[in-house]
């Protein structure tokens, strides 16, 4: 038995990820309104990527449970106890890495998220699932919350934010990394600039995509 498959978290989960599942970010009738290479320019623009998701704000950009069940395996195979996620939504994501680290036996958990109505959100899906205590969440623009107040020792980073400043949140993270650090980024095809970096024969890290919208890394020592 894991915190995954018992009560509360497993009921609150799969009633998380069915919502999900029915909202897109479609969903949003100025998103729909562009074309596809307008919403790609805009995810990958790094001064309008804020109009895009400030288009999304009730809208859940959430991990498949795939891909939520690869970061709560990796974090349970590390033995991560801090970790840090770019991107908290309404946190889904969270929830299965603040999972591993329960199993874990502990450990901390720092997310940043710019839009309010999300990290009310997410704070309420962390209670109910139990998981609140192992989590810091840090409001604003990740480029400053990120800027500080980091562990010495990170184990997991996950990368779910704008996509434009993949680059950038490396840079804040990367010299916290230990040795064997995995770094997850959802949808890492509209970062062409980050997939450039973790996959440079040379750049120090390991890098592969995991399918068609994850790219896995590690760090190497």
């Amino acid at each position: 038995m894991t915190t995954l498959t018992t009560e509360p978290l497993a009921s609150l989960l799969d009633r998380l990820l069915i919502e999900a599942d029915r909202t897109s970010s479609l969903a949003s009738p100025a998103v729909a309104a562009l074309s596809a290479e307008e919403r790609a320019r805009m995810m990958r623009s790094r001064t309008g990527y804020r109009d895009f998701y400030g288009h999304l704000k009730d809208v859940p950009l959430a991990v498949s449970r795939e891909t939520g069940m690869l970061l709560y395996m990796l974090a349970r195979g590390c033995a991560a106890r801090r970790i840090v996620e770019f991107g908290t939504s309404f946190g889904i994501s969270t929830l299965f890495l603040a999972a591993a680290l329960r199993d874990n036996g502990g450990g901390h958990l720092i997310t940043s998220e710019f839009e309010p109505s999300k990290i009310a959100r997410a704070r309420d899906h962390l209670t109910q699932g139990g998981l609140i205590d192992l989590v810091e969440i840090r409001e604003g623009d990740a480029l400053q919350t990120l800027a500080a107040g980091l562990p010495d020792r990170i184990d997991l980073v996950l990368l779910d934010g704008a996509k434009a400043l993949y680059p950038d949140i490396l840079d804040l993270v990367e010299r916290h990394l230990r040795p064997g650090a995995f770094i997850v980024a959802d949808n890492a095809d509209h970062s062409p600039e980050y997939l450039a970096r973790v996959r440079a024969p040379g750049g120090g890290y390991l890098s592969i995509p995991f399918d068609a919208e994850v790219e896995l890394s590690m760090r190497l020592g």
